[in-house]
């Protein structure tokens, strides 16, 4: 789910993006499928995950690892709009980044980095590699992508210079494990996801994902999540008196009128009733 309340300037350059938002704030709720790395040039970030909160100012630094969820809610501060840097570091980036480690000097021994969330120490690296990014704010200044390929690069060195538990973590080339389909979607049947997206944080291609989801239930993936999102409402308003305006955006329904059509074809009766 996202909301924005404010103009915005986003640039993609070769899984590098530079954020520009301007007046209030911006909520999401982002699946981060790669590792990133994300500096707060100006304002604020805030992120929520599994009840945690981390706070990003200006000039910090935050790490986050792939296949997890996180809130992000990114704020101005004093006259300062929100402007960061969000580095990507995709699967096949970083095999051929490892590719060209030497094995020898691999530290074996580091565990992985457990947390989804990891503030990072301020370091001149950190300093030199987003700063030296900074004209790119202009959109008229694209960088090349041997350029923008250097940079994510020296992302990584930053990172494993820091901690050489990032060694393990990012160089971890394993599929997600299988996780049980229906634990999965009572927990996230709220958010916008795509059935390659529930597939790929279960654990499964899409093919065995549609496999193993008849094995435990007659419907479709997408019926499913509608059933569960209609008796979720269906309680908040009736059991909860909970307002409807509130309801169908805490449940994943996008647009109130697609919600009362649907509510009235499930229980034959508006919501509002």
């Amino acid at each position: 789910m996202t909301s924005e309340r404010s103009a915005s300037l986003r640039f993609n350059y070769y899984d590098i993006f530079f954020s520009y938002y301007f007046n209030n704030e911006i909520a999401c709720t982002k699946m981060v499928h790669d590792h990133m790395l994300v500096y707060v040039y100006s304002g604020q970030l805030i992120l929520e995950e599994d009840g945690n909160e981390t706070v990003v100012n200006k000039s910090q630094c935050v790490f986050l690892r792939r296949d997890n969820r996180v809130n992000m809610n990114k704020l101005p501060k004093g006259d300062e709009q929100f402007q960061a840097i969000f580095m990507m570091f995709k699967r096949n980036f970083l095999r051929e980044f490892y590719q060209k480690l030497d094995k020898n000097e691999l530290p074996l021994e580091a565990e992985k980095l457990k947390p989804s969330v990891i503030k990072l120490p301020q370091t001149p690296d950190i300093e030199s590699l987003f700063h030296s990014m900074t004209p790119y704010f202009d959109s008229e200044k694209e960088p090349s992508q041997e350029m923008m390929q250097l940079k994510l690069q020296e992302g990584v060195y930053s990172l494993l210079s820091i901690d050489k538990r990032f060694y393990p973590a990012l160089f971890d080339f394993t599929e997600p494990w299988k996780i049980d389909i229906l634990d999965y979607l009572e927990d996230n049947y709220m958010f916008d996801l795509s059935v390659e997206e529930i597939a790929g944080f279960t654990g499964r291609s899409l093919a065995a994902f549609k496999r193993d989801f008849k094995k435990i239930s007659p419907l479709s993936p997408q019926r499913w999540l509608m059933d569960k999102r209609l008796k979720v409402a269906h309680d908040k308003i009736r059991n909860e008196n909970r307002k409807v305006s509130d309801v169908y955006l805490e449940v994943g329904f996008k647009n109130l009128s697609h919600f009362s059509n649907a509510y009235k074809k499930q229980f034959g009766i508006a919501p509002s009733k």
